[in-house]
């Protein structure tokens, strides 16, 4: 596991378990993320990543799973992020 899916899923697990959830899996569709949490979300990816997210990023295809947010990360940090 990359280490932005690591850190991610410390972040997802202050709000609910994660031991069942994949990285594969939407989290958005498994009831795991709504449409406030997925603000803080936002928020807090540009303080601990040191990125802004732009009106562009702001795709549901990018916050949907763990994967998806590494890869969108490693995208805005220059970073190849293996899925």
């Amino acid at each position: 596991m990359s280490e932005y899916k690591q850190i991610i899923r410390q972040f997802f697990s202050r709000f609910f378990r994660t031991d069942e959830l994949g990285d594969a899996d939407d989290v958005f569709a498994g009831g795991y993320v709504n449409s406030l949490f997925a603000i803080q979300l936002i928020a807090w990816l540009e303080k601990e990543f040191k990125i802004a997210i732009e009106d562009d990023d702001l795709q549901l295809a990018n916050f949907s799973t763990i994967d998806a947010i590494a890869q969108m990360l490693g995208r805005k940090q220059g970073v190849v992020v293996a899925a």
